[in-house]
């Protein structure tokens, strides 16, 4: 505490660099970032609710994840082919 106390009062803080607006709390990188974490806890609580709710093996959730995963980069590669944005060039 004390050492908070003489940072704040002695100035130190203006010496210190800040952070870039690429690194800062509302920029893009970091919102991504934290949706990715806010995706990963709802995988983890649907996981938790087919395994313990509704009585689904752990690798039946595997499945059904492995399975979502597929469709999804299935539906994402027809929606590319259908709008023209394919990469081989």
């Amino acid at each position: 505490k004390t050492a908070f106390i003489n940072f704040i009062s002695d100035k130190e803080w203006k010496s210190i660099e800040p952070v870039s607006s690429w690194f800062g709390p509302s920029s893009f990188l970091m919102s991504s970032t934290s949706a990715l974490f806010q995706l990963s806890m709802w995988i983890r609580h649907v996981h938790d609710y087919l395994t313990e709710n509704l009585g689904i093996p752990v690798w039946g959730s595997y499945a059904i994840f492995g399975l979502a995963t597929l469709f999804s980069g299935l539906i994402l590669g027809l929606v590319s082919a259908a709008f023209g944005t394919d990469c081989a060039c």
